[in-house]
């Protein structure tokens, strides 16, 4: 009875990752497909147990399948040769998260381009009194009310500063000029949660593909946003393809949880991410960020030379 419910939940949690039904609790349940995978392991040890072979073939091949949606995140694609930059990806929690632990973050691992959500005009006056525009001294901000605000922090001279319509959200995108390597397309996103409503959601999603698709060709593009989706929701995978890669698979750097940080239990579940376009990520790691509901995202991105 426990390995065939064990085995049912890894097929679940297998069939959560190709999904793409917009109905709430399969959104939801979607983000925790990794952890239900893990049954299938429990059903075919435990039919093997009882020399069940044909149900243990069956949970064997659910394993298999399970092992293929999530292996590719522990394989780096291999390095680079190139100019590198350190970028950050940081979830602010309205004006909730320390401004002096961000900006010693920002100081101490040499960031150059800050991508942030959840932005209001107080947080962005602590983080100036803490230091971060002497550290990034160019910025274009869509600061907001509690969860819309959004913003970058460059290293570099931006340019090209465009804000898109249409979203609850602020999204946002800049143009950073970096050494040696020329413009770079940096892009600030922040879907809306599938709680909000699954059918927004999905089509936030949906849309924001086509803002990268209409990016310059032939330049690099960094994205950085808390998309409010993990790697087993089909609609970011659509995001994260084609001419674009998570940065967290790009290094193998596996499951990132990053939320949330905020409760009893440890966090869950990675939304929060990094995308490139003719550019890769040769590390990437999450960062504590007291005061926040998310960690935080830091990633070395090497671009091709100019």
């Amino acid at each position: 009875m426990v390995a065939g419910v064990a085995t049912l939940t890894g097929i679940a949690g297998v069939a959560l990752h190709f999904s793409r039904w917009d109905v709430e609790p399969l959104v939801l349940a979607a983000s925790a497909a990794p952890y239900l995978m893990c049954g299938a392991v429990v059903g075919a040890a435990g039919f093997a147990g009882m020399k069940q072979w044909v149900a243990a073939g069956v949970a064997g091949i659910a394993v298999v399948a399970a092992l293929a949606t999530q292996a590719p995140l522990y394989f780096a694609d291999g390095g680079g040769e190139g100019p590198a930059i350190m970028a950050m990806q940081a979830n602010l929690l309205f004006d909730g998260a320390d401004p002096v632990v961000l900006v010693n973050e920002v100081r101490e691992r040499d960031i150059a381009v800050l991508t942030v959500n959840e932005l209001t005009r107080p947080a962005v006056d602590d983080l100036g009194r803490a230091g971060l525009d002497a550290l990034l001294p160019y910025r274009y901000l869509a600061p907001g009310q509690t969860a819309s605000g959004t913003g970058i922090w460059s290293r570099y001279p931006v340019s090209d500063t465009v804000e898109y319509d249409g979203y609850v959200l602020n999204q946002i995108s800049a143009t950073a000029t970096v050494p040696e390597v020329g413009p770079v397309s940096v892009y600030a996103f922040h879907p809306v949660p599938p709680i909000y409503d699954t059918r927004v959601w999905a089509d936030e999603l949906s849309r924001l593909r086509q803002v990268l698709d209409a990016a310059p060709a032939g330049r690099p593009v960094l994205v950085g946003g808390d998309f409010n989706a993990t790697h087993d929701h089909a609609r970011f995978r659509a995001m994260a393809s084609g001419r674009y890669a998570d940065a967290a698979a790009q290094a193998g750097a596996g499951h990132l949880v990053t939320y949330p940080t905020d409760k009893s239990l440890p966090p869950l579940v990675g939304i929060d991410h990094f995308l490139l376009a003719d550019a890769r990520a040769t590390n990437v790691e999450t960062v504590d960020l007291p005061g926040a509901d998310h960690r935080a995202l830091v990633a070395r991105i090497v671009f091709p030379a100019r």
